[in-house]
Formats: C-alpha cells, structure tokens, sequence
C-alpha cells in the first residue's frame, strides 16, 4: 500500500543549485504488509526514469522507468531488508541465549515469580 503525502518538496541541495534546476521530491509512504509499519520514501524524476530511497532503510533505493515500477521495487526491497533484518534479529539472539548472555534476566525473573511479584496477564 503506497499513497503520496506531500506531491513537491525541495531537495535539501536547493541551495547549491538555481530555483530552475532545483529536482522535486516527492514524499510517499509506503505501509509495510506485514509489520504495519510505515516508512516515508523519497521519489524523484530523473532525466532516464525515476529515482527512490527511504531514509529509515538505507539498504533500500533503487530506480524506475515508471513511477509505478519505481514504487514496486521500493516496496519490494522494504520488504527484503525489513526480513533479512529480523533474521539477524533471531540469530544474534540465538547466539546471545547458547553465550549465556541472557541467563542473569532469566534469573532474575525467576526470582520475582517465586517471590510473587509478577502480575498474570
């Protein structure tokens, strides 16, 4: 799911650059199906198609010859690098509970069961 938030923002490079060959951004969100987050994608017109990026994701910025394929290949690289950061995610906590790094939180909420400190949700 996309929609456009802003349709012309000024790119941050204005100033280097005279008021007619200042490049217009245009500030898209794009909802992530799966975690229902939203990221906000930067899109602009280049002279051969369409460049885009999100900020929040660097890993991901890509280009189009259309806005709309633009757009599908932003989404789909969000998705890509939101998954192959939850993998990492899952292993380093894997590594981190097999090293014992957790076992002192463990512990510890062991202990406030026993003394009757924790609340059943």
């Amino acid at each position: 799911m996309t929609r456009i938030t802003n349709e012309q923002i000024a790119a941050d490079d204005a100033s280097k650059r005279s008021v007619e060959h200042t490049r217009k951004l245009q500030s898209i969100e794009i909802v992530d199906p799966v975690f229902k987050e939203t990221y906000t994608a930067y899109v602009t017109k280049k002279s051969a198609g369409w460049r885009g990026w999100i900020p929040d994701v660097p890993e991901v910025k890509c280009e189009g010859k259309t806005k709309t394929e633009l757009l599908k290949r932003l989404t789909a690289q969000l998705r890509e690098a939101l998954e192959a950061r939850e993998k990492a995610w899952d292993k380093k906590l894997e590594e981190d509970i097999k090293a014992g790094k957790l076992d002192r939180l463990r512990e510890e909420a062991l202990e406030e069961i026993k003394a009757g400190r924790v609340i059943d949700l």
